[in-house]
């Protein structure tokens, strides 16, 4: 190298770049929410997510039935018929007698226990079928919209909505007759007042109170 000149610095090697480091599992939706729920609760401990879905896991876990089954064995009798079914232990009355046992008269509304088109009778008293658990009823007696008739001689309510034109659409329609024969057993008939009062979990939403009104009172005098 001549003279005079300045050999140019020779720059420092690069520092190794580390790898990221790896990332926490994925949560699922369920269970991230789920995690949350328990870090704001102070229940996990320390910042790892991996701690929290187990956490959470086991939160879910502490949820299970005693026994850890999720399926019940119940025997009841469904319109005069004894049946035997293993369903979910969370399944409602309205999803088995539906869902199950293939009786679709009983309809499902708000699924929330508000509109009444669910109503059947369990036991000779009313119910709403979406808010009824289904594995509570081994040895009880339902009866649905189907197995009012019979066989081909309707039930007199039956013939008083029909004579009285007490539906449009018809969709509430056989909550209304169930809840309407639940009614007249229990000998809330007095009058049109204390029909409406009795009955007015069960909407109608085509509007023909009136007419529901008077074919309850029709059948009430025929019983």
């Amino acid at each position: 190298m001549s003279a005079g000149h300045h050999a140019s610095p020779v720059p420092d090697p690069p520092e190794p770049v580390s790898a990221p480091a790896e990332s926490a599992p994925a949560l699922r939706r369920r269970t991230f929410i789920a995690a949350t729920g328990v870090a704001a609760g102070g229940v996990v401990a320390g910042p790892s997510l991996l701690d929290a879905e187990q956490a959470a896991a086991a939160a879910v876990d502490s949820m299970q039935p005693a026994g850890g089954g999720t399926s019940s064995r119940v025997s009841l009798t469904v319109n005069g018929r004894r049946v035997t079914v293993t369903v979910d232990n969370r399944t409602s009355l309205l999803d088995l007698v539906r869902e199950h046992l293939a009786l679709p008269g009983t309809k499902k509304g708000c699924d929330a226990g508000a509109c009444g088109a669910c109503t059947v009778l369990v036991d000779g008293r009313r119910v709403n079928g979406c808010l009824t658990l289904a594995v509570r009823l081994d040895g009880a007696e339902v009866t649905t919209i189907e197995g009012l008739a019979d066989g081909d001689d309707l039930h007199s309510l039956q013939e008083a909505f029909i004579e009285q034109d007490a539906f449009q659409c018809g969709f509430c329609t056989p909550g209304q007759i169930m809840s309407g024969v639940g009614c007249i057993r229990e000998g809330h008939t007095g009058s049109p007042g204390e029909i409406r009062e009795w009955m007015s979990g069960n909407i109608c939403r085509c509007g023909c109170y009136v007419k529901i009104v008077r074919a309850v009172q029709q059948a009430a005098k025929v019983r």
